[in-house]
């Protein structure tokens, strides 16, 4: 109904030509502008409404009394429902070492929080299937467990450059109840401010989505990032990490690529990379940690990231 709209304003109000390179790109921008926002209003405020009974604390508490790879997993997994960034992210990291969890757990929910973003998760639901979002929510797991893992076991404790004094005693959470009307409302305000931090990045991704859908041929993307080229995957990684944007922002261009004949795993790994590992979280990391780790933990989900690339090409 939405498509059929645009191609009302565009063909016959605006008398524009179908099938040329700007009323095609005009079109794009136009209806994914408008999609995306929209999705990403409503998905915001559902998951914060929802997030708002999880408590930070109690997982932090929870997740002090675990050892290695049960603790892994558990801190991957809470990284699904946390809306951090790669750089929003840290805060939290130091507040898990501060209650003692070992240094692999608290990688494994560094790595997870960017990397399994639950709007990423949700954009990938409702663009490409339960299938593809199922399966992204798998991989990112997996680098998340496995790479906080591999961490834990070089004993890199003391690369951690500032002092991070344990919680004496015993760490305990205050119970607060809640009125659903604050929720409602701090769900509504967070909404508002995550739109408008993100709506420039969004106009940003759909313009250069819209202008790859419009202009570049699909047989140079078939040919840079197609399934004849086995370097395509490790190429899109290392591209992706000098970036940074959310998933809102970089979600268009994974829907226009894989529209013009990248597989989706060589798309995903551009935006796993994007994601999870950007310069500004590199810089932030830089003031707490030795170059030595942060080296050891970009390599790690880089090749973590590129070992899903394949993985999902071939399963797909």
């Amino acid at each position: 109904m939405w498509q059929e709209s645009v191609n009302v304003l565009i063909y016959e109000w605006l008398k524009m030509p179908h099938g040329e390179k700007l009323s095609d790109a005009l079109n794009f921008f136009i209806y994914d502008t408008v999609k995306i926002l929209f999705l990403l209003t409503a998905i915001i405020f559902a998951i914060t409404l929802l997030r708002s009974y999880f408590s930070t604390e109690k997982v932090r508490v929870y997740l002090s009394k675990k050892h290695e790879f049960t603790g892994n997993v558990l801190a991957a997994l809470f990284g699904i429902i946390t809306p951090f960034c790669s750089c929003s992210a840290i805060p939290l990291f130091l507040g898990f070492l501060q209650a003692r969890i070992p240094l692999g757990v608290t990688f494994s929910y560094l790595i997870s929080a960017p990397l399994n973003n639950e709007i990423a998760i949700a954009m990938l639901l409702t663009m490409f299937g339960w299938k593809v979002a199922a399966l992204y929510i798998g991989f990112g797991l997996l680098v998340a467990i496995v790479g906080g893992i591999v961490i834990g076991r070089m004993e890199l404790e003391k690369e951690v450059l500032i002092e991070v004094k344990p919680i004496n005693g015993e760490i305990t959470v205050d119970e607060q109840k809640i009125a659903f009307s604050v929720r409602l409302k701090d769900a509504k305000e967070y909404t508002q401010d995550i739109l408008y931090k993100t709506w420039i990045y969004v106009l940003a991704g759909v313009g250069v989505g819209a202008f790859i859908h419009g202009y570049v041929p699909t047989e140079f993307i078939v040919r840079v990032a197609g399934a004849d080229n086995i370097f395509a995957v490790p190429l899109a990684t290392l591209l992706g990490v000098p970036m940074y944007s959310n998933a809102a922002g970089v979600m268009p261009l994974i829907e226009v690529l894989t529209s013009k004949g990248m597989l989706m795993g060589t798309a995903l790994s551009f935006m796993m990379a994007i994601t999870a590992l950007s310069l500004p979280e590199a810089m932030i990391l830089k003031r707490i940690m030795s170059l030595k780790l942060i080296a050891i933990f970009f390599g790690t989900v880089t090749l973590g990231i590129i070992g899903v690339g394949y993985l999902f090409n071939a399963i797909l």
